[in-house]
């Protein structure tokens, strides 16, 4: 947890004494026994103070994604019950409104509309990467528009929403051509997920590529350059970006029915989670994965288990 913003490395402390009390059930949510949970950018960013203006007062407890139990169910939950095995994000709009008590924690309070039954056959550590990414790839595919016939590139289809974007444009949306770009050492990783075309992004400029596509989805920040390798009257989807005319910014909402949609694909193994192979951390190295995830050289997500 932090109490004041900063850098991870100056701020955020493990609380060995466990000072802090089991969260409150509110009506509309259900207690979860966090088992495992997820690192993302935004959580980084949130500790700097970045979203000071809209976050939850400090102290706070990072962390959106969450893989655990229910453990205690609210007055108005009606799916949900004590025992089952659950996956989520749970800050419904992750740029505002985030609540003080993150899944990085034993226990965690969720609206039970942001959550869904876990996949039977994926692990917990595999179902916590899972949430705000794959909601996030979903979300902005689908803002496109049915995908069957066209072309997508994925800018960043290593990381943790690249990998999943990949996947749903081939297996969910049925993207005729998907091609997506890395650093060299991981063009193979691509090939594994399906790409069409692997492009080495450190000998390859996207505006020189022959082909243009149908939809561009940049993960990395680079949308001045996804909009020259887009085709006359094709989108742009950015998640790191100014707000342009030329490209649509992605601003993921958290939903449980998305991830309920999407378990059919994990389940069948069509759309698989990618956990990064230096993890999971353990609980007590919580900052070291926060330096490592900073590297931005993971494949998949950084996840953190077992959370005690």
């Amino acid at each position: 947890m932090y109490y004041e913003y900063g850098s991870f490395t100056d701020v955020l402390k493990f609380d060995e004494a466990k000072t802090t009390s089991v969260p409150r059930v509110k009506d509309d949510q259900v207690l979860i026994k966090v088992v495992a949970a997820a690192l993302n950018p935004i959580d980084a960013k949130r500790m700097t103070g970045f979203f000071k203006p809209t976050d939850s007062p400090l102290p706070t407890i990072p962390g959106y994604d969450v893989g655990g139990v229910v453990v205690k169910v609210g007055a108005q939950v009606k799916q949900l019950k004590v025992g089952d095995e659950v996956y989520g994000n749970i800050n419904e709009e992750p740029l505002r409104d985030t609540k003080q008590f993150g899944s990085l924690a034993e226990y965690t309070a969720v609206e039970e509309k942001l959550l869904a039954l876990k996949p039977k056959n994926l692990s917990f550590p595999e179902a916590a990467g899972l949430p705000l990414a794959i909601e996030t790839a979903y979300q902005g595919l689908e803002r496109c528009g049915p995908l069957h016939g066209k072309s997508v590139l994925v800018l960043g289809g290593a990381g943790g929403v690249g990998s999943l974007v990949i996947q749903l444009a081939k297996h969910v949306f049925g993207a005729s051509r998907v091609a997506a770009t890395s650093s060299s050492g991981k063009l193979e990783f691509l090939k594994s997920l399906g790409v069409d075309l692997a492009i080495d992004y450190t000998k390859e400029n996207l505006e020189d590529l022959p082909e243009k596509f149908d939809v561009v989805f940049d993960g990395i920040g680079q949308s001045d350059k996804a909009v020259k390798a887009m085709k006359e009257g094709g989108n742009v989807v950015g998640i790191i970006v100014e707000v342009t005319p030329a490209v649509y910014r992605m601003i993921v909402t958290s939903d449980g029915s998305v991830l309920e949609k999407l378990n059919s694909f994990l389940e069948s193994g069509k759309v698989k989670p990618i956990v990064d192979s230096k993890g999971p951390f353990p609980f007590s190295q919580v900052a070291e994965a926060f330096a490592y995830l900073k590297t931005s050289r993971a494949t998949g997500k950084v996840v953190i288990y077992p959370i005690p």
